[in-house]
């Protein structure tokens, strides 16, 4: 479970847990997207933080940011019962003027060397460069249309390099003049299954801080995964782990389940295995056809892949194991 912690008791990762009666409420910001509304001074950053579980960890984050003048707006710390491993996210506003960018990082790496972090990392979406994404896509693109309207309307923070597919598109398709007009270039790389053509996609991507499988229905090798090294997020139209591979959702119609769902994970060599994101579920009867199916999937399929990214984009998610995530 995930325990909120008083900023201003400044208790430590083992100290709190025998407090876990007591109700801390977070601001405000939990939750949400962070702003610099409150002082046209401060400016809001975030910073995740995981590592073994010790004494004296909260006490060292929050007298970190307090030190520079910094106020915590909230704060998440999730300890797993029987593990020693520490997990927080910190939502705080400061002075860029008392507390300039690069100090901050070296502030708060010199607390990761004192726990020994498997990570720890700081954003400030202000003064940060958006993240670099590239998008890939097979025939249907109700998740790419979903993603570039957000992306317009300032609802996702990334920078989209390009799209990429394997289908062809018309040049007076609504999408294709989309890209046209905001400088998005598109790339159209016929697969076939003895050359999925990767080496092409990687030259393409190489330069970007993460994929997003937008309904891209070829898998991606392990080398290519190896080469690229950072994450790629896709989405699943099914309710994983069940009805994993190809056309989940009429797998899910023919057993006549009742909720079907939408699953954004990591990839991983292993098919639609990688560690879980965001799941979304909707209920369905026997009074629902295969196109009714299809058409609630593809609505389950577009929000749970924005809510995904976003989380991501917010530093909400983190690697928990090998197999599952903790989403702040």
């Amino acid at each position: 479970m995930i325990r909120r912690v008083s900023t201003t008791s400044c208790l430590s990762a083992t100290a709190f847990r025998s407090f876990t009666k007591w109700s801390f409420n977070s601001s405000q910001f939990l939750g949400e997207s962070l702003d610099s509304s409150v002082s046209p001074l401060l400016i809001p950053g975030v910073h995740v933080f995981h590592c073994p579980d010790v004494v004296g960890i909260v006490a060292k984050l929050s007298d970190c940011i307090a030190a520079k003048g910094g106020n915590i707006l909230g704060y998440d710390v999730f300890v797993p019962e029987n593990k020693n491993v520490f997990y927080s996210r910190s939502e705080f506003i400061f002075d860029p003027v008392k507390w300039p960018r690069s100090q901050m990082d070296k502030d708060f790496q010199t607390i990761a060397q004192k726990f020994s972090a498997m990570s720890s990392v700081v954003r400030v979406p202000s003064l940060d460069p958006k993240y670099k994404i590239a998008l890939l896509l097979s025939k249907q693109d109700h998740c790419l249309v979903e993603m570039l309207h957000k992306w317009q309307d300032g609802k996702l923070p990334v920078d989209i390099t390009c799209v990429i597919s394997n289908h062809e598109r018309a040049p007076n398709t609504h999408i294709m003049r989309f890209l046209q007009r905001h400088g998005i270039s598109y790339h159209y790389l016929s697969t076939t299954d003895q050359n999925k053509i990767e080496e092409e996609i990687f030259e393409l991507v190489k330069d970007t801080d993460f994929l997003v499988l937008a309904r891209y229905m070829q898998l991606l090798s392990g080398n290519f995964l190896k080469g690229y090294g950072k994450d790629v997020i896709n989405i699943h139209h099914g309710l994983l782990p069940s009805f994993k591979g190809r056309n989940p959702v009429k797998q899910a119609f023919d057993a006549g389940v009742k909720l079907i769902g939408a699953t954004t994970h990591f990839v991983t060599e292993e098919l639609d295995s990688g560690p879980i994101i965001e799941q979304m579920v909707e209920r369905v009867s026997h009074r629902d056809n295969l196109r009714s199916f299809v058409q609630k999937s593809e609505d389950l399929e577009k929000k749970c892949l924005m809510k995904a990214i976003k989380s991501y984009c917010e530093l909400r998610v983190l690697p928990y194991g090998t197999q599952k995530t903790v989403v702040f």
